[in-house]
């Protein structure tokens, strides 16, 4: 591939979560391999640095804001206000040959599609969630997968999807109308899902097939230096979550089942309801660790036996299953969203439905010889590595 101008949209510049992560390692990479890349987003404090850049990023705005005026201010945003002018200006100075989009509704909006595209620059949008299915992001209801908002977006606001809140699920249900299917899709080249699982819901939903793809995220060369930097130890009889302690995430039924166990679990992470959990659970064979940096996690899943992801919502493509398998340390994940793809191929992994399957699982996992980590990790790193991922991007940006 020709060496490209790309500037990489994310409506947040730092490590925030998956979608960040993604966004500032594809960056790196390209840089990597000769091509010019700058970034557009939103100005807040934690952002990387960015240079003069910043002078064109969108002014903060925040929709937790008390006064009314700053909540106004918020909502605006979320159909374009103050984006324009700083986001043409960016594109005047740069003149990229492609954007590409991560996580932009709300605090950018799309109208840097529309932008881009009007001026004959190639756009790709990388899919970290549902959003352009589901005004409210995660097709979740109740605990449970929801697809209502496929063919009816009004259902956000008669159910009060967004926070139980009727103002934010009728603002959600405006973003959603006026950033509709029929725009988003032609002002995009290719949408990339980093799941297959996400590829074909957004074709259920309707977005036009040609124009949808899947590349698998990638872990990033930092990430694998560490990995190999840390050494493999004697496994310990343990296992552990990694992850968000939130009511999507399926925790809490994980660990009512496996507080009646005998084996030590750990849970790394935090969360809303991390205090709740821990007053609840805490024990000797459940140990709460709260947020770890990327060195104390990486010795973490390379001393346990397995991990464990139980998440009752469509997840899309965890970075969690692909670091601890290129840690060398199987999973055990539910069948829900694009877990399975993850490990369905993966000898020493495991699938299950309910968690009512768990005990069962875990007393497998313990009694059965501890997985080959070398191998696994060497398999693992190549599978996820970012050299596959470049070769499948530019297909994908070549094609479109």
């Amino acid at each position: 591939m020709r060496k490209s101008r790309v500037l990489i949209v994310s409506k947040f510049l730092y490590v925030r979560g998956g979608a960040e992560v993604c966004a500032i390692n594809q960056a790196e990479l390209l840089r990597r391999h000769g091509h010019e890349v700058r970034f557009f987003a939103m100005r807040y404090p934690e952002n990387i640095e960015t240079g003069a850049d910043e002078e064109y990023f969108a002014p903060e705005v925040s929709f937790f804001q008390p006064s009314f005026a700053g909540k106004l201010t918020a909502a605006a945003r979320a159909f374009g206000a103050g984006v324009k002018a700083g986001f043409e200006k960016m594109l005047d100075d740069f003149k990229p040959d492609i954007v590409h989009l991560h996580n932009i509704h709300s605090y950018l909006s799309p109208i840097v599609a529309r932008i881009a595209h009007q001026r004959g620059i190639k756009v790709l949008w990388t899919l970290h969630d549902y959003k352009l299915l589901c005004p409210s992001y995660a097709c979740l209801r109740q605990g449970k997968p929801c697809e209502l908002c496929f063919t009816d977006k009004s259902k956000v606001v008669s159910l009060r999807c967004m926070k139980g809140s009727l103002s934010a699920s009728l603002l959600a249900w405006a973003e959603a109308v006026y950033w509709n299917k029929k725009k988003l899709s032609a002002w995009t080249d290719a949408f990339i899902g980093p799941s297959r699982f996400m590829a074909q819901k957004m074709v259920q939903g309707g977005f036009p097939k040609a124009k949808v793809h899947s590349i698998c995220n990638f872990i990033s060369d930092d990430k694998l230096n560490l990995i190999s930097e840390i050494p493999f130890t004697e496994k310990e009889q343990a296992y552990a979550y990694v992850g968000r302690l939130s009511e999507e995430k399926g925790i809490e039924g994980v660990l009512k089942v496996v507080s009646r166990l005998p084996y030590k679990l750990y849970v790394a992470g935090g969360g809303p309801l991390k205090e709740q959990f821990v007053r609840k659970y805490a024990s000797d064979r459940i140990v709460f660790l709260g947020h770890l940096p990327a060195e104390k996690i990486i010795s973490l899943l390379k001393r346990v036996r397995f991990t464990i992801i139980s998440s009752v919502c469509y997840e899309n493509n965890p970075l969690s299953v692909i670091e601890s398998l290129c840690c060398g340390t199987p999973v055990v994940g539910r069948r829900m969203g694009g877990i399975p793809e993850l490990i369905e191929n993966n000898k020493e992994s495991r699938i299950f439905v309910s968690d009512d399957e768990l005990p069962d699982i875990i007393t497998g996992m313990f009694s059965a010889a501890p997985a080959d980590s070398q191998r696994l990790s060497d398999e693992s790193c190549k599978r996820f590595s970012a050299e596959r991922y470049y070769k499948e991007w530019c297909t994908v940006a070549e094609e479109s």
